[in-house]
């Protein structure tokens, strides 16, 4: 579950929904889902185990979203579109004149914080302020479950993918003072560092950690080393100290 976060937290995440008796169903497909006579729903899931089907009250598709550029005008426009998505450069500048885009209709992830980004850079280039074109690869990204999920950077498995030599740093919440005493002793924070010591990514599970993300974000955009950030006092006890 959670392909695309680093595998110890998918592996995390996973332990957490059994800890709840959720069952979890992975590499599997649903094929088809029903509504019977008596009011309930029926999943056809294909998986490991062959085919099967599950009964629930409700059954919820979370697939993603889609970018509503339909009957806007842009082919009459002559707006370049490809993929659904609008084609843009770095400064969301399109292929006509005085037409710009940014947020979900454009290629990138589909998050609030993400358009807000695109949009102060589209306006400044605009008012001709030369701005620095949006990092895509030091983009937070928060799932807000329970434990929760948050993330910047590289995942170790995309690092290995391009051959980078990694140093893993690893702090579990049953070492935290202040996780100790509100009960949320589950999770960890996992830092990716390059050779050189810079932070190539910040993965972490567990209690408010939506709300830490923001100093491993500012230290990657800083381009910070281990070091550096080690020698950063925090302050005590609080979630940040790990």
């Amino acid at each position: 579950m959670m392909p695309l976060e680093d595998e110890e937290v998918s592996k995390a995440m996973e332990r957490a929904f059994r800890k709840l008796r959720a069952s979890v169903f992975t590499g599997t497909t649903v094929k088809a889902v029903r509504v019977n006579g008596e009011g309930r729903c029926e999943v056809e899931i294909e998986g490991r185990k062959g085919a099967e089907t599950l009964s629930a009250d409700i059954v919820l598709s979370a697939v993603g979203i889609q970018s509503n550029i339909e009957g806007i005008g842009l082919e009459e426009l002559g707006v370049a579109v490809e993929r659904g998505k609008v084609t843009v450069d770095s400064f969301y500048r399109t292929n006509v004149p005085g037409i710009y885009a940014i947020g979900d209709i454009v290629p990138g992830p589909a998050l609030a914080h993400v358009a807000s980004a695109e949009g102060i850079c589209c306006v400044e280039a605009i008012c001709g302020l030369n701005p620095e074109p949006v990092d895509y690869t030091t983009i937070p990204s928060c799932v807000f479950t329970q434990p929760e999920v948050a993330s910047v950077g590289m995942t170790e498995q995309q690092a290995a993918e391009r051959g980078i030599a990694v140093k893993i740093g690893r702090f579990p919440f049953t070492a935290s003072g202040k996780a100790t005493a509100a009960g949320d002793r589950d999770g960890f924070v996992k830092l990716i560092f390059d050779e050189q010591e810079r932070l190539l990514g910040a993965h972490m599970v567990g209690a408010s950690v939506t709300e830490t993300l923001a100093e491993p974000t500012l230290a990657r955009t800083l381009g910070a080393t281990a070091h550096r950030i080690a020698r950063t006092i925090h302050a005590h006890p609080t979630m940040n100290e790990g």
